[in-house]
């Protein structure tokens, strides 16, 4: 199974960028694509981002399209969340997630990701 591993967070001013990196062991011959979710405190877990395989498709939520930028370099098994413009309401744990990159439906659902990182604190400050 996929191990993924998250770094990149830290506290920030509004309107500032951060980075988050997903890096990925993977399986021999396994193709996958790479969700980014966040949670706050007393929220419920909540789709940020996807991006296949190849990097050629990507989804967004509505409330980070045109501010966050999902990217990937599978030479370095490792999958990129651009943030900037952030926003206090962008402060939460952010998480990276795996999925069979042949999933066509429910991609901005947890539900078929099998694979979770320990996730990475963003505070964002007003």
């Amino acid at each position: 199974q996929v191990q993924l591993v998250e770094s990149g967070g830290g506290l920030v001013q509004a309107g500032g960028s951060l980075r988050l990196s997903c890096a990925a062991s993977r399986r021999t011959g396994s193709r996958y694509g790479i969700g980014w979710f966040r949670q706050a405190p007393g929220h419920e877990r909540e789709f940020v981002a996807t991006i296949n395989w190849s990097g050629g498709s990507t989804y967004y939520a509505n409330s980070v399209k045109g501010r966050f930028t999902v990217s990937r370099d599978n030479t370095k098994n490792t999958v990129y969340l651009q943030m900037n413009s952030l926003k206090p309401e962008d402060t939460a744990v952010y998480y990276c997630a795996a999925r069979p990159d042949s999933t066509e439906f429910g991609i901005a659902t947890t539900g078929p990701y099998d694979a979770w990182g320990q996730g990475t604190q963003v505070t964002v400050s007003s």
